[in-house]
This record gives C-alpha cells, structure tokens and sequence, in this order.
C-alpha cells in the first residue's frame, strides 16, 4: 500500500528550487515540489507526499490529524517511513 504522508519543508533547494527538504518522522528527504509551487511553499509549511513528490499543501492540524491516522494502521505506515528512509531523489 502506498499512502500520502504529511512532512514538514525545512528548506527549499536554493539551485533546484523544484526540491525541498522535507521532515517526515525524523527522516529527512529532498522531494519535488514542482506540481504545488503555486501555491507558495516555504519553511515551516506542511505538505502532503506521495512517491517523493508533494501532491498538496496542508495545514498543520490536517497535518497531525494524518500523522495520527497513519500511525494507528501501524505496518503500513512503517512501511511507508522504511521506503522514504531508503529513497533518495537527488
């Protein structure tokens, strides 16, 4: 099963400013931002992934309100962390 996970920008890629750096349960990941640029990410914004590319922009209680379902289905969403632990975009 793959499932959008909510992740924290911690910075945007100053030469691919496509990427940003993402915190998703104490894993860090470079993910692509290009399809919701429009709507003005920056530091500290939530954002919804899937397949290292950020699909929406959320708000942070949408954000915690994710993480706590995620985590109640428990093997899935370890899953989920374990893959964006061995992913690498860059």
């Amino acid at each position: 099963m793959c499932l959008g996970i909510p992740g924290e920008v911690i910075e945007i890629l100053s030469d691919r400013p496509d990427l940003a750096r993402v915190d998703v349960s104490g894993v860090t990941r470079a993910i692509n931002i290009g399809l919701v640029a429009d709507t003005g990410i920056a530091p500290g914004d939530w954002v919804l992934i899937h397949v290292g590319f950020a699909l929406s922009k959320i708000d942070e209680t949408e954000a915690k309100a994710a993480m706590d379902f995620l985590e109640s289905i428990g093997k899935a969403y370890d899953d989920e962390i374990a893959a964006l632990r061995e992913s690498h975009i860059l």
